[in-house]
């Protein structure tokens, strides 16, 4: 398998995302009520809303003080030197990406976090970047990385700790050219899982109006002011009696519902979101599969291959969890104590719990082996793990068996199978054709998983085709390049007839690559109606605008990008191309300028910069940045033909 698999997620910590003291395998307490008019009173109803930890703890402290000690109590914090578990010593705190030819330094200023990017031409430093780092992401039993904030909009920055190795590296997802440096959007999915719920401003990719530190309560329990209500009303439910309906407690889910609160974050793969759902709408108590479907690609051969958060798709594989049908990650872990504290026999006695009844196959490795293990099932039957999507890492493997392989006996990844999903077993043709696109877009992009999309959107009828399946055939040509299939849908439809931004989006690059700028227009425009604060999406329309020569409406669009994000790099070029058509050369080489220091292999920018300096009489320096664009892009025929021009002329 690639290592390149499932990269670009920021992975949560690796605990099993639940709440209540750990149950072993004969607990006769399961409550087998199904999630379908679910008695949990906080589960469907629309009025049941969230409370914060803050106000769970005024009643239960105690679980308070052990839980956020965990590593979902530890998942996210501000930047400070308390949060950081990271070496700042000079012998460990420098990185180099010697495919990009970056170096960063993370230090700190005081009490301020910041990394630093620069590069090296002999003894010279001819690029400095400094990034103010505002929050940390882990909980540094394996990893921090470091995000940062510019007016609500999250970014990832390229660098990592990993803590078991005490070593910082590129970040997952970063290596190997792969590299967006300061980039990586934070979009919802991610912080969704790493953090307790923010304020999302919905029509962005990447925008908070605040976040919260560190996973909460009522992730694992649901909304609690339903609870809170009936307690400072004074009505007290006698839990040793029987459940307290008005907030979830996982404990008395049936065993799946109990994982599907788990699989919610540790089951990490391809999400696909049910048509009109968020990633904000599972509540502890639904199938997850009500809201989204989560798929994991299959190999032969990677029986001993896992990604990091993988824990439910690893235990569904053991024969425990198959024949048992009553394990769950709660049979092993208590959500509320950290794993740094809970005590080794409390997974020891989890398997006993099954293994010393009448019946079940007891250990047959030799007592003088045992002896040395400790008589520790867990050191043998879940041994530690590299994981292939998170360098430097080791965590449990779940996938509980007899014996597993050892790295000699491991084969090679031969084969790829499918997608399998692992928390519905009846999956629909069109959510699979999504699943096998997602796929595709973002972690390995091979034209095969494109042909198995069209397969299964094939399946459906014409009249589901015709309702459902307009932005799925746009989204499967769009990927496979094929414009004109793209615009054959488009003609079909109207821009204000479409809800979906990615799908507008999708037809305009379409009409745009075919160089049908006035057709592309209306679409892109769509696209920022729907979603204003997607960068992305205001800066090619502001780019369409500028092709078809509206500077006037352009230059609006790249001042609301700039005043939204000022170190969005193209829209600060465009705008220095915008002033240099206007004849204001200080605007734009500031624009230029700032550009630069952004991204110093901007081509664009680059182009700009040498036409600013050409207008200017500086030849040589206007050469210079034509040099350097064909050393990071020597393709650029423009530059070539701007540089022989130059040439002739000194």
């Amino acid at each position: 398998m690639s290592a390149r698999l499932l990269r670009g997620i920021l992975l949560i910590i690796a605990l099993v995302a639940v709440t209540l003291p750990a149950f072993y395998c004969n607990n006769p307490q399961q409550n087998t009520i199904a999630s379908e008019g679910s008695p949990w009173k906080n589960v469907y109803d629309t009025n049941a809303h969230y409370v914060g930890m803050e106000k769970c703890r005024t009643c239960h402290e105690t679980v308070y003080q052990t839980f956020i000690q965990t590593g979902m109590g530890q998942s996210f914090d501000h930047a400070t030197r308390q949060k950081s578990a990271a070496d700042f010593s000079p012998a460990h705190a420098l990185v180099y990406d010697k495919d990009l030819d970056y170096y960063y330094k993370p230090y700190w200023n005081n009490d301020t976090l910041y990394v630093m990017e620069f590069r090296v031409e002999g003894k010279d430093t001819v690029h400095k970047r400094i990034q103010r780092i505002d929050y940390i992401v882990g909980s540094g039993q394996h990893t921090n990385s470091h995000m940062y904030n510019i007016n609500g909009y999250f970014y990832q920055v390229p660098v990592t700790f990993y803590t078991q190795k005490r070593k910082w590296d590129m970040a997952p997802g970063f290596e190997n050219g792969a590299s967006t440096r300061f980039g990586r959007m934070i979009q919802i999915e991610c912080m969704s899982c790493h953090n307790g719920y923010p304020e999302f401003v919905n029509n962005s990719e990447n925008k908070y109006l605040s976040v919260k530190t560190g996973i909460d309560c009522e992730r694992c329990h649901g909304p609690g002011s339903l609870h809170v209500q009936a307690k400072t009303s004074g009505v007290i439910v006698d839990t040793s009696k029987g459940p307290d309906y008005t907030i979830v407690n996982p404990r008395r889910l049936p065993v799946e519902l109990q994982n599907n609160v788990c699989q919610r974050c540790h089951l990490q793969g391809i999400a696909v979101l049910n048509d009109g759902k968020t990633f904000f709408d599972f509540h502890p108590g639904m199938k997850l599969s009500e809201v989204m479907n989560v798929f994991m690609p299959e190999y032969e051969g990677a029986r001993d291959k896992m990604i990091m958060a993988s824990h439910v798709e690893r235990m569904k594989k053991s024969r425990c969890y198959v024949e048992s049908q009553k394990m769950s990650c709660i049979t092993c872990h208590n959500p509320h104590v950290s794993v740094k504290f809970t005590p080794r026999m409390q997974y020891i006695n989890a398997c006993q719990s099954c293994h010393n009844n009448a019946g079940q196959q007891q250990c047959t490795e030799k007592p003088e082996v045992r002896a040395l293990k400790n008589n520790d099932c867990v050191t043998c039957h879940m041994p530690h793990n590299g994981s292939i999507d998170i360098p430097h890492v080791a965590v449990t493997d779940h996938f509980i068996r007899k014996r597993p392989l050892a790295d000699t006996e491991q084969k090679k990844i031969s084969a790829f199978l499918g997608l399998q999903c692992f928390n519905n077993d009846k999956v629909d043709a069109i959510t699979m054709a999504r699943g096998y696109m997602e796929f595709y877009e973002r972690y390995a992009p091979s034209k095969p998983l494109l042909d198995s999309a069209l397969l299964y959107l094939g399946k459906q009828s014409k009249e589901e085709a015709d309702q459902k399946q307009n932005r799925d055939y746009i989204r499967a040509y769009y990927l496979l390049k094929d414009y004109a299939h793209v615009i054959q849908y488009a003609t079909r439809l109207k821009p204000a007839d479409i809800n979906d931004a990615w799908t507008a989006y999708r037809i305009g690059e379409a009409y745009f690559d075919r160089q049908q700028a006035e057709q592309a227009l209306p679409w892109y425009k769509r696209a920022t109606e729907i979603w204003q604060y997607a960068l992305d999406f205001q800066n090619k329309y502001g780019t369409c605008l500028l092709a078809l020569g509206n500077t006037a409406e352009a230059q609006k669009v790249f001042t609301f990008i700039v005043t939204e994000n000022p170190d969005y790099t193209s829209a600060n070029t465009n705008l220095g191309f915008l002033y240099m058509q206007q004849g204001n050369s200080t605007m734009a080489y500031s624009y230029l300028l700032h550009a630069y220091e952004l991204d110093p292999d901007h081509e664009q920018n680059l182009i700009n910069l040498a036409v600013w300096f050409h207008n200017a009489h500086q030849l040589g320096t206007a050469k210079k940045y034509l040099e350097h664009l064909l050393k990071k892009h020597p393709d650029n025929t423009k530059a070539k033909a701007m540089l022989a021009d130059l040439n002739n002329s000194l």
